[in-house]
This record gives structure tokens, C-alpha cells and sequence, in this order.
């Protein structure tokens, strides 16, 4: 094995360890994640708190929630919102337990949320690290194109009955770099020690290009008998 083969093999293995110890729990860990949502329809980037979710297990997809319950104010935004044909906006803030923290912003019509009875589902998609790649917001009763023509007047129901889904990411297959990297080394050695010389005659070499030119000069030959007087 050559030096410039030890050194990429050498430098291949310390990334994997600087990999692995940069990911910053195991596969099961744990996160929390804090919820706000944009109601008044007059402030759309005002984001006011809406509830806490624990996820204590990424493998079990297990989670606590604890959430506020909205007002008539809240409700009546909503409402709003739902007429207008806009959209409830989720603030998402996920904090691992290494303490860094991440922010995701979401959003659906606020009539399909209050077409599900204020039911709605968070999706998360974690990596191979446990760290939440993608979050989106989401309701079981379908979506609608045009809100405008529903009436939610009547409605009366004030807490969110959330469930939280998790996805983990699948990874793709890895290429195996060092065996190729090998292979290729060996070939190059056998051809610097000549084991792939070709040692065939001139024939055995070229008798691609000499067989169409002998066939030609036959062939040439027998259409111009007058040429061979």
C-alpha cells in the first residue's frame, strides 16, 4: 500500500470519528419543542405561546403535551382568519438536550383547522442523529380551496387536540470508497510490475484492421479482371 493510499484511508477514518462526535445524543434521545402560533389576522409575525411538547423517546414517538386553551379573543382571530381565507401560521422551537435550539416555521388555512374541531398533527422527520430536519402542520378533515363560503360562527370549542407523528429519515446506501480505492491501487501496481503486458504476436494484436483490408484487395481484385491483363 502506497503512502498517498495511507493517508486518504487515514484521513477517511478520523472523519468518521469527527462525525460521530459531533452528532449530539444517541438515536434515542430526547427533545422538546415549544409551540407558537400568529392569530391576529392585523399582526401576522406576532407569534404568542400555544403549548409544550416533550418527545422523552424518538424511537417510541411517545410525547407529552400541555397546551393553552384559547380565549373568545383567540378564537374570534381565528374566525377571522378563516374568512379571509388565511392561513394559521406555527412557530416550532426545538431545543436539544445540548441545549442549541432550532426554530421551524409552518403553516395550513385556518378553516381546515377549524373544520377538524381545532385537531391537528404535527409531523416530525428526524436524521440519523435525532436532529428534527423538517416539521409541518397538518389536519385529518382534507383541505379546502376556498374558505370564504364556510361559517364557523357557531363554533364553540376552544382546546387543540394535537397528535405528534414522527418519521425518521432513511439513510441511502454508502458507497464502499475504500475497497475501490484499493482495487484501483492494485491494478496500478500490477501494471508498474507488467502483469497486464500484452504479450500476443503482431496477428493476434491487429487482425481487425488486416482481415477488412485483405478482404477489400480480394474483393477489388475480382470485380477488375481487366486490370489483371
Amino acid at each position: 500500500m502506497t503512502m498517498k493510499l495511507r493517508l486518504l484511508l487515514i484521513s477517511m477514518f478520523f472523519v468518521g470519528l469527527f462525525s460521530n462526535s459531533i452528532a449530539y445524543l444517541e438515536f434515542d434521545g430526547w427533545i422538546n419543542i415549544e409551540l407558537k402560533h400568529a392569530l391576529n389576522p392585523n399582526e401576522l409575525d406576532n407569534f404568542v405561546y400555544r403549548a409544550n411538547i416533550s418527545v422523552p423517546s424518538l424511537n417510541s414517538g411517545l410525547f407529552n403535551i400541555a397546551q393553552e386553551v384559547l380565549t373568545k379573543n383567540d378564537l374570534d382571530n381565528l374566525k377571522s382568519l378563516s374568512v379571509s381565507d388565511g392561513f394559521y401560521r406555527l412557530k416550532a422551537v426545538v431545543e436539544y438536550p445540548n441545549g442549541s435550539k432550532r426554530t421551524f416555521l409552518t403553516a395550513n388555512k385556518a378553516c381546515n383547522l377549524l373544520n377538524s374541531q381545532l385537531s391537528d398533527e404535527l409531523w416530525l422527520s428526524i436524521d440519523a442523529n435525532g436532529y428534527v430536519n423538517a416539521l409541518s402542520l397538518s389536519t385529518s378533515e382534507g383541505d379546502f380551496t376556498d374558505c370564504t363560503m364556510l361559517d364557523f360562527s357557531n363554533m364553540a370549542i376552544t382546546e387543540f387536540n394535537t397528535d405528534v407523528l414522527i418519521k425518521h429519515t432513511e439513510l441511502a446506501p454508502i458507497p464502499d470508497t475504500a475497497s475501490f480505492i484499493q482495487k484501483i491501487e492494485r491494478e496500478r501496481e500490477a501494471r508498474e510490475r507488467g502483469e497486464n503486458k500484452d504479450n500476443r504476436g503482431f496477428f493476434a494484436k491487429y487482425w481487425m484492421y488486416i482481415v477488412p483490408v485483405v478482404l477489400l484487395v480480394f474483393i477489388s481484385g475480382a470485380t477488375n479482371p481487366e486490370q489483371q491483363k
